[in-house]
């Protein structure tokens, strides 16, 4: 991260305070998917039964089923458990753009800790994992020191490497083992199929998506001879930026993008989209009041 462009601070979080961040708390026992859960015995409530497994609690077995059936099972509870918050901040190259101002890694970067300070606010846990090619998964833990730690670790992470959201997604959906609050964050500039495939592995979850770009991104405003380079590959690409170039450009961009809204809409998953020239303030403004 290039030092001295980042805003968060002490007034960064104290700015935080005017907001109260709504979670969905209430998460089923029944972890959704073909695992089977361990949390059974008293809660809120009854949303079934299942079979007895050596290791469960015995005073967690239904004997009025065991009655009827003669067979062990164990009833089980949709209860209030501690929320954990799991944010994935894109890392790749693309997210190091552009060279002055705040590049997009900077802009995720201050969201993924300020939604970290709220969920923090309540106590609950929550982590921060940066991605790429790879997933570089941290472990999920409660508190302020913490919460300075991981800005301490994110601050220093050096940016490389393609984005490969499916790929990670797969890796860290096994480091989740209860329904949870997933934010990712990235410029997604990757396949419409490894965006939808992370959306529906993670679409029994609270899943909220976070696309930033940059407003030259959103907003083609160069013409004639022009060279773009990848900044993941290195690759400069000389081309003639003609109107008709920008039309082709926007449309794209545009179908891109709805195509990852429409997903999430399917499956009851948030998505927002911002340029690094929104206040930051206004951005977590316009996500807390959508979810409330």
């Amino acid at each position: 991260m290039n030092p001295g462009k980042h805003t968060i601070n002490a007034d960064f979080f104290r700015q935080l305070d005017r907001f109260s961040f709504m979670v969905n708390k209430r998460v089923s026992s029944v972890y959704a998917g073909s695992r089977r859960s361990i949390n059974s015995g008293k809660g809120i409530d009854t949303v079934g039964f299942r079979e007895y497994y050596p290791g469960d609690e015995p005073r967690s077995i239904d004997w009025k089923v065991y009655a009827r059936s003669e067979k062990l099972y164990v009833r089980q509870f949709e209860e209030d458990k501690s929320l954990t918050a799991h944010i994935l901040l894109d890392a790749s190259k693309s997210m190091d753009y552009p060279d002055k101002d705040t590049t997009k890694f900077e802009y995720g970067l201050m969201l993924a800790m300020g939604f970290a300070y709220m969920v923090t606010k309540d106590n609950d846990k929550f982590t921060i994992s940066t991605f790429s090619e790879d997933v570089d998964i941290s472990e999920p833990r409660r508190g302020k020191k913490y919460l300075f730690q991981t800005l301490e670790r994110l601050e220093t992470t050096k940016l490389q490497g393609k984005t490969d959201i499916h790929e990670c997604i797969v890796r860290y959906s096994r480091a989740i083992h209860s329904r949870s609050l997933v934010i990712i964050i990235s410029d997604f500039m990757d396949s419409l199929d490894s965006i939808r495939s992370a959306i529906y592995r993670f679409s029994d979850h609270d899943l909220i998506l976070v696309q930033v770009l940059d407003r030259t991104e959103a907003q083609l405003q160069v013409h004639g001879h022009t060279k773009f380079m990848d900044l993941e590959t290195e690759k400069d690409l000389k081309t003639y930026v003609s109107d008709s170039f920008k039309e082709n450009y926007q449309r794209k961009l545009m179908e891109h993008m709805n195509s990852i809204k429409d997903t999430c809409y399917h499956v009851g998953a948030e998505y927002y989209a911002f340029t690094t020239d929104v206040p930051i303030f206004e951005a977590f403004l316009y996500t807390i009041d959508r979810r409330h």
